[in-house]
């Protein structure tokens, strides 16, 4: 029997890339799933194409931008399944923008999104799983929520706070049998580029070279799967790109000289 069969999942950011990936393969291995971003009608295409029963599919919409409605949400989701047993907070926003021309009010609407969207998604279901004794929820950071890289600092900055959220939380429920898992992964080839945020908050409408050129989001959905079944607590995911995690940590100084003649996209 699969590792997901009869599980009950909740994806944000299904409607497309790594969460409609996700969808997919976790349908195909027999899970429950509640599919959520903010477009509907997105939602239900990927519903069209899952191999799953209705009855084990909820389409339920969902703006992380607004945290006043998680904990109904949630509510709609247990008097549903009557569980949840692995939250994938996958939903959320990139940029592409100098600091320098970037509005304040772009890195709070970036914040809110990435970081409080997903933490307020989380505390409304944690206190399920920690009554039912089990729970799996995976965060989808981003290799630079370990460092930080042009035009991306409001970006950064959400995933790198997502780090000290989860690592403190998963500390506290060790105990508990809810475990955390946080993905980081590289180029994975979404619209996530052409879907960011610019300094004035209009959309990007371009696709990075690199991303083009990137995993493909079913292999990431997969490696995402291989985790969550081998219980890891962090997990990179990419090509060569992974490397700069390495140079990081190990030589500093070299990073950064290498970093700063990377191309700026």
């Amino acid at each position: 029997m699969s590792t997901f069969q009869n599980k009950v999942v909740w994806i944000t950011g299904a409607s497309s890339g790594i969460g409609e990936a996700l969808s997919s393969a976790l349908a195909s291995e027999g899970a429950k799933l509640i599919l959520s971003s903010r477009r509907k009608g997105e939602l239900e295409r990927v519903r069209s194409t899952l191999k799953a029963e209705d009855a084990d599919i909820l389409i339920l919409p969902l703006d992380l931008a607004d945290t006043s409605k998680t904990y109904a949400l949630t509510k709609q989701v247990i008097d549903r399944f009557g569980r949840i047993d692995i939250l994938i907070n996958n939903g959320g926003i990139s940029q592409r923008s100098l600091t320098k021309d970037t509005s304040l009010d772009i890195d709070r609407k970036v914040m809110e999104v990435n970081y409080f969207g997903t933490i307020a998604l989380t505390k409304s279901v944690l206190p399920y799983m920690l009554k039912q004794k089990s729970g799996h929820i995976i965060v989808i950071s981003s290799i630079v929520g370990k460092f930080g890289f042009y035009l991306r600092s409001a970006y950064s900055a959400s995933k790198h706070a997502l780090h000290g959220f989860f690592e403190s939380m998963r500390m506290e429920i060790y105990n508990d049998n809810v475990k955390v898992l946080i993905v980081c992964p590289g180029k994975i080839r979404t619209n996530i580029s052409v879907n960011a945020v610019t300094g004035d908050g209009s959309k990007h409408n371009v696709m990075d070279e690199s991303t083009d050129k990137g995993l493909s989001p079913e292999a990431c959905a997969q490696q995402i799967l291989n985790g969550i079944r081998s219980k890891q607590e962090e997990l990179f995911i990419g090509g060569i790109d992974l490397r700069a995690i390495w140079l990081k940590r190990f030589f500093p100084k070299l990073f950064s000289k290498i970093i700063r003649k990377q191309k700026m996209e």
